[in-house]
């Protein structure tokens, strides 16, 4: 796995980007690489286009392009550069043309059920906030927050500490945030910037000691309803990788993978062999697992 932030800005320079062994949440090691990092945003990645590769600094030892289509993949391929597929997911997103009641018609029964009984479960209230004076409040409570996720422990992806970012986002009205409450406690956040007509799914957690009352899930039902209301943006983009309720709660999605791309050198072929062995290696394990188990299940339903 490769450690970058999640977000979908522009190609920025060289920075070092931590390339990781890992059997499912666990490093085993690790390497890095000063590699520049080349995103894709929801409207390339819907219309299957692929970004141009910027020339590669003399300080760079290569790329790692996000968000790739995989059906753009061939063309970024050939180029003398050593390339990987680092991680293959869905590209979720929802288009808030569709109207509140038309997304929910759209989602599975289970879905529709299980949100009503988790917000029914959890209860609390929703805070939105959209202006610097509101992002003034926001920042502080959601902080106490993110200083508690798995996100900003093991990925540094949690919310900023500096609020001025989003200060300035909120006087151009390119940012909405939304905070869970029990009592006076906060217990989930999200906040997401604005490219255009489409907000981003960029900072997001929940505190872990409420875990089991999927505060996430709730919130971000909530946030969609709000957004529906309000029409101000087109599209809701649930950036790179996957997860429950993206899933659940997206009303489409574009096949992507992550493509590290590195200059033929000798460390860089020794590091590309290493981990393509050592991926696949993990997933034939996994399919043993997996294999294993599913004969176990079968050998007692054979029982009885």
């Amino acid at each position: 796995m490769v450690q970058y932030r999640r977000g979908t800005g522009g190609v920025s320079g060289a920075h070092s980007v931590s390339i990781r062994f890992m059997v499912g949440a666990r490093t085993l090691t690790s390497v890095r690489r000063r590699l520049v990092r080349v995103p894709h945003t929801l409207a390339e990645v819907r219309s299957g286009r692929c970004r141009a590769l910027p020339p590669l600094p003399a300080d760079a030892e290569g790329y790692l392009v996000t968000s790739l289509p995989e059906a753009a993949c061939d063309s970024l391929l050939g180029n003398g550069m050593l390339g990987l597929v680092r991680q293959r997911y869905t590209r979720f997103h929802v288009d808030l043309s569709l109207g509140f009641d038309a997304w929910g018609a759209g989602l599975s029964a289970n879905t529709r059920q299980g949100l009503k009984r988790k917000a029914r479960r959890i209860g609390g209230e929703v805070r939105r906030f959209r202006t610097p004076e509101e992002m003034a409040v926001f920042h502080p409570l959601a902080r106490a927050v993110s200083a508690r996720t798995y996100q900003e422990r093991l990925l540094g992806a949690g919310l900023p500490e500096d609020p001025v970012g989003l200060q300035r986002l909120a006087a151009a009205d390119a940012v909405r945030a939304w905070l869970l409450m029990l009592g006076e406690r906060p217990v989930a956040y999200l906040c997401c910037p604005a490219e255009g007509d489409t907000l981003i799914y960029a900072h997001v957690g929940h505190d872990p000691e409420f875990a089991a009352l999927s505060p996430g899930a709730v919130l971000q039902l909530e946030a969609l309803r709000d957004l529906f209301a309000e029409g101000r943006f087109a599209w809701f983009d649930f950036t790179e990788g996957e997860g429950q309720h993206k899933r659940q709660m997206a009303s489409g999605g574009v096949a992507c993978l992550d493509l590290m791309m590195l200059r033929p050198t000798l460390s860089n072929r020794a590091l590309i062999a290493s981990l393509a062995g050592f991926d696949s290696g993990v997933a034939l394990a996994k399919r043993a697992i997996q294999w294993v188990g599913a004969e176990r299940i079968s050998r007692r339903l054979r029982r009885g």
